[in-house]
Order: structure tokens, then C-alpha cells, then sequence
């Protein structure tokens, strides 16, 4: 153990927050995982905690590996990737497969590695190409019709790409790189011709899914049901809710979180997990609140501000433009994406269908917020690095 505390690097706090949201993440999915052996036929949680296990094994080996990089390739390694992240997209919109009740194409299948969701993979990686951008750019020199040219044409391809299959998880990357672009420092009167050009791109996909019903329609009926039954409550108190009521997993929530109070019902002994479909990834939250209370709860939404003020700090602390940048970008979306699958959980917002980063079940989400938590420590390791040599080089002079 100590010999492996000897080559981590990077800021330890930071560290900290991490292995402890994955280690109590392991409890939590096998404690929730119950519901799944009704649905997939397992005997046994057991089958559902090991492949969770194994998940954050390889997660924790992705940040170790990922954090001995020198941040300067991350640029590069962006650059490269952005033609293959759209024509994986292009190629999951198409004849991707569809998984745990989803109606769209978000999976596709590689050999050895079992489903992949390709809008998780690409969201880092545009994040990554955002803070390149961004970083690399004299912004106050640079022409709308360039930076277009540049960036924003990518930016709305993943986007569109993304969005007849996933709509929260396309508003959630466009929002984000709207944010770093105005952290960077991007024109205010180029940013209002983006959202002009975005909102007629999303006109244009509405009358395209109105005008082919057989094809992608049934999209577009599931975001209006789910903003129609967010404002809906006509059920709140039944009961006798069904699986097919509207509102049945925003209620079986509600129910699980009135349930843990402000004792809970103790570790592994939650209730709604055998009535919330997704209870080890969208409504882990509720699970969470039934099993440990409302302390919890709030226990795990501290962590995950903690999380945010470390990226913050290690963003603040290095003296690199580009750096800043690429932390914040690939930081930011893991504390947004918790609150909002927090606020789910809890009633606030709409059901989005984002898990909570490093606690939700599934390999691709796990594995690129490892990646991306990786990739700050890559930065916090070169800051603490380039400090040492500074400080060195003062103490020989």
C-alpha cells in the first residue's frame, strides 16, 4: 500500500474525494442491484456487485495511468479523436442497440468490453477539444466565422448527433461548453449567433421527426410526456401506482426518500429498490436517502462540492491558460451531472436519465469520469512538479 501512495501524484484531497465516492459506491449498487435479479433472472446481487467491482477496479487503474500524462497531449490526443467521436455517434444514431428499457439507440456493442455509450465517451472528449480551443486562442482576434469553422461546427455535430437519441445528455454538453466558453472569455455577441443557429437546428429536427413518424417521433413524444408528467400530479398519492402510470419512478422516489427520514432504513435494507427500474443508476440518489437518511444524502452532495472546490483550486493554482481551462471543462460536467441527477431524485427537474458520476452502476459513465478526474490530476501533478523545479532552482541560486 504505501508503495503505491509513493507513485500518486497530483493533489491528494482530490484523490481522497474520489476513491471514497467509489468505494461506498460498491456497497450501494450491491445493496440496489436486488431489483435487477427480478429483471435480468440473476439469483443473487452478487453477480451485479462483482461486475460493479470490477468496474471501478478498471476506473481507478484509468486515473493512475491516466494522471502520469503530461497534460500538453490531452491536446493533441482531442484533436485526433474529434472525426472519430462523430462518426461513432453517426454510427450509434444508425445501428446502434438499445438497453434497460431505453427507446433509442445509445449502445453499441464492442467484443470484450460488452455495451459502450458513445455520448458519454464524446462529452469528455469535446470538453477536452473545447479547452484546447479555447486555451489556444486569442479569442478577442478571432472571427465568429472562423471560430465556427474552428470549433463550433464540431460542437454542433456531437450535439445533433446526440440529441434524437438523448436529449438531456445533448442540452447537458451544449450547456457546458456554453459555460466554459464564457469562463474563456468567448464574445457575448458570437455566443447569442450560437444559440441563434442552435435553436433552429433543434426547430429543424422537430418538423424532421414530425414529418417521419415511423422513424424517430417516439423521441420526441418522450420529452414532451416527461415535461407534461413533471407538471402533473394527478397520482401523487396513489398508492396503488402501476409500472406503466406516468410518474410511477418519481413517486417510488418520493416514497424512498420519505421512508429514510432522518434515520434511514439502515445499509442494505431499502424497500423501493424492488420498485425503481433504474434504481443503481438514475435513482441511486433515493436509494442512497432510504438506506443512510437525509444526512446521507447530504453527506454525499458535500463530497461532491468538495470534489468541485478541489477542481477549482487545482484550476486557480496552475499558471497555464490552456490548463485552467481543461480542468474546469472536464471537472465541471461531474458536479453538474450529480446535481442533476440529484435534483431528479428529489422532484426538482424533469427525469434526465444521467447517473450520479463515480456512484451510479455502468462501465462507460464510471470510466470517463475516471478519465476525466484523471486528467485534472495530470495537471495538479505538472503544477506540483514545475513548482519543485522552481523551488529548487531558487535554493541553488
Amino acid at each position: 500500500m504505501r508503495t503505491f501512495l509513493k507513485k500518486i501524484s497530483g493533489d491528494r484531497q482530490l484523490w481522497v474525494y474520489t476513491i471514497l465516492l467509489m468505494l461506498f459506491s460498491f456497497w450501494i449498487v450491491y445493496s440496489a442491484s436486488s431489483n435487477l435479479t427480478n429483471v435480468y433472472g440473476k439469483s443473487t446481487p452478487l453477480f451485479f456487485g462483482v461486475k460493479h467491482f470490477i468496474h471501478i477496479s478498471i476506473g481507478l487503474l484509468i486515473i493512475f495511468f491516466t494522471h502520469k500524462f503530461n497534460p500538453k497531449y490531452f491536446s493533441h490526443m482531442a484533436r485526433v479523436a474529434m472525426p472519430f467521436i462523430i462518426l461513432t455517434l453517426a454510427f450509434t444514431l444508425t445501428r446502434g442497440i438499445t438497453m434497460g428499457g431505453a427507446n433509442a439507440s445509445r449502445w453499441i456493442y464492442l467484443p470484450g468490453l460488452g455495451s459502450v455509450q458513445p455520448s458519454t465517451i464524446a462529452f469528455v472528449f469535446l470538453m477536452m477539444f473545447a479547452a484546447r480551443f479555447f486555451g489556444k486562442n486569442d479569442l478577442s482576434q478571432i472571427s465568429f466565422a472562423e471560430s465556427f469553422k474552428k470549433f463550433w461546427i464540431w460542437v454542433f455535430a456531437v450535439v445533433g448527433l446526440i440529441l434524437p437519441a438523448n436529449l438531456s445528455t445533448a442540452v447537458l454538453v451544449f450547456s457546458m461548453v456554453v459555460i466554459i466558453s464564457i469562463i474563456a472569455g468567448y464574445p457575448i455577441r458570437d455566443l447569442l449567433k450560437v444559440f441563434g443557429l442552435g435553436l433552429a437546428g433543434l426547430v429543424l429536427l422537430i418538423l424532421v421527426l414530425k414529418a417521419f413518424p415511423n422513424r424517430l417521433s417516439n423521441r420526441l413524444d418522450t420529452w414532451q410526456n416527461r415535461i407534461e408528467n413533471y407538471f402533473d400530479d394527478s397520482n401523487k398519492d396513489d398508492n396503488s401506482i402501476r409500472l406503466n402510470d406516468k410518474n410511477y419512478q418519481k413517486i417510488q422516489a418520493k416514497i424512498a426518500i420519505a421512508k429514510g427520514g432522518l434515520f434511514g432504513f439502515r445499509p442494505g435494507k431499502s424497500v423501493q429498490k424492488n420498485f425503481l427500474p433504474q434504481s443503481v443508476s438514475d435513482f441511486i440518489y433515493a436509494i442512497i436517502i432510504e438506506e443512510y437518511s437525509l444526512t446521507g444524502g447530504l453527506i454525499i452532495l458535500f463530497v461532491y462540492l468538495l470534489l468541485g472546490l478541489r477542481m477549482f483550486f487545482i484550476a486557480k493554482k496552475t499558471p497555464n491558460r490552456y490548463y485552467k481551462l481543461l480542468v474546469l471543462a472536464v471537472g465541471l460536467p461531474i458536479v453538474v451531472q450529480a446535481l442533476a441527477n440529484m435534483a431528479v431524485a428529489v422532484g426538482l427537474i424533469p427525469v434526465t436519465g444521467q447517473p450520479l458520476p463515480l456512484l451510479s452502476s455502468g462501465g462507460t459513465a464510471i470510466w470517463m469520469s475516471c478519465f476525466a478526474i484523471g486528467i485534472i490530476l495530470s495537471v495538479s501533478r505538472d503544477t506540483e512538479i514545475k513548482e519543485r523545479k522552481n523551488l529548487d532552482e531558487f535554493v541553488t541560486e
